[in-house]
């Protein structure tokens, strides 16, 4: 009988690991996977919202694409609240930070739109309210599919549950803007199946998200990557020999760390469009090491495949540690096996004099690197702080062979695009 790989044409694999081992080479503050340090003066891209997750419109091969000139992204937003009274103190100041740390349960699709990749101009909703089947539009992937405009924007929809959906609509362009029409009928994929990826009956503190859908560039399927933990029930996973590495003496002690399950999940479309998925085994698992690879995603690069994803310290199992960032992994085939790049995983980091300051990131085929800002201290005690919800300076990064390096510091949001498609 078939396994599902399979039966779609694809080499059944295992799932590469990222070992506790690999995890006690991440160095905090080597400069060349470090983001240079974000100013607290940082301008404000819009006073009304907080942004985080910033979502470039690209094509199926990964390139960030604009159209008739006009750059856009799709931005997780919520509306700020500088006069409702549960986010003001007792002396009737706005409290910006139990603000923004609120922002999750009200996050929607937005728009931006900009004709030099920075400085971006508010769009507004991609859906009309009520159209999202559920409380919670959270990260995805926009996808321009032709020059007719059409557009399938892939997203989570959470609250009840996790559900990886898409829903079509159009760009369309005029010579003073951008709009988005139709994103009306949200059309639901695929859930955790508990087999393969956790659900949350089997851990309230699962995570399910963030799809990313890619054609491979060697056998021309349609795939998707997105976020998952290893099934199970919580706090039953083994931290074995695999998952530990080659430790030296006296690193053998996992702690809890069975409790950390992360890993990069991945399916397989059945048709054209991208209607009908079917899940396959994780290309990367984490157990032990870290419980969140947030925003998963590729970049294809000298016939390789180098995996993006994103996580934080405070995910990471006992007795291994890294900051805030973007880690990154590769291998000569999509199913692996994967290596983590540096040595350690660690791609580009928080400096530890500013552990929160950007987070999100997203690797592009350019060598640029998106974030948001998330907070920045503003005194030498780190004590006082000021939150962003804003877009961050771009980084520059190069990629060779199982490094990367730190190379360039761009303009706050600075999005270019790699290719423009004018519409019919």
């Amino acid at each position: 009988m078939k396994t599902n790989t399979e039966k779609f044409g694809v080499t059944p694999h295992q799932p590469s690991l990222w070992t506790r081992a690999d995890a006690l080479k991440v160095r905090a503050d080597d400069p060349t996977t470090t983001q240079p340090l974000v100013s607290a003066d940082f301008p404000v891209l819009n006073n009304d919202v907080f942004i985080w997750d910033t979502m470039p419109l690209r094509d199926l091969d990964g390139n960030v694409t604009s159209v008739d000139g006009w750059s856009v992204i799709f931005t997780l937003t919520a509306d700020r609240h500088p006069n409702d009274p549960q986010y003001l103190d007792e002396d009737g100041n706005y409290d910006i930070l139990r603000d923004w740390n609120d922002r999750h349960g009200r996050a929607k699709m937005y728009y931006w739109f900009s004709r030099t990749g920075k400085n971006w101009e508010f769009g507004g909703r991609v859906m009309a309210e009520g159209v999202s089947p559920t409380a919670r539009e959270w990260a995805g992937t926009p996808i321009l599919l032709n020059d007719r405009g059409e557009v399938d924007l892939y997203y989570t929809a959470v609250t009840p549950g996790a559900t990886i959906v898409k829903v079509r609509g159009r760009v369309v362009t005029t010579e003073h803007g951008v709009s988005m029409v139709g994103f009306e009928k949200v059309k639901p994929l695929f859930e955790a199946d508990g087999k393969m990826y956790q659900t949350e009956a089997q851990n309230a503190f699962w995570g399910f998200r963030d799809p990313w859908p890619f054609r491979d560039p060697n056998d021309g399927k349609l795939y998707m990557l997105f976020e998952g933990n290893v099934a199970g029930e919580r706090g039953s996973h083994k931290v074995g020999e695999a998952e530990i590495g080659d430790v030296p003496p006296g690193y053998e002690d996992v702690g809890n760390s069975r409790y950390q399950t992360a890993c990069v999940g991945i399916a397989v479309a059945r048709d054209a469009d991208g209607d009908d998925w079917e899940m396959l085994p994780p290309l990367l698992t984490a157990v032990g090491v870290n419980d969140q690879t947030e925003r998963p995603h590729f970049v294809f690069q000298d016939g390789k495949y180098y995996l993006f994803t994103i996580s934080h310290t405070f995910t990471y199992g006992d007795g291994v540690t890294g900051p805030d960032g973007v880690y990154g992994f590769v291998a000569d085939s999509l199913f692996g096996p994967y290596v983590p790049l540096n040595g350690s995983g660690l791609v580009l980091g928080n400096p530890s004099s500013q552990p929160f300051q950007t987070y999100s990131h997203y690797v592009m085929p350019n060598g640029l690197v998106t974030s948001f800002i998330d907070s920045v201290p503003t005194d030498e005690t780190g004590t006082q702080i000021r939150v962003g919800g804003t877009e961050a300076p771009t980084v520059g990064m190069k990629i060779k062979g199982q490094q990367t390096f730190v190379v360039a510091e761009y303009d706050y949001g600075y999005i270019p695009p790699m290719l423009d498609v004018t519409l019919k």
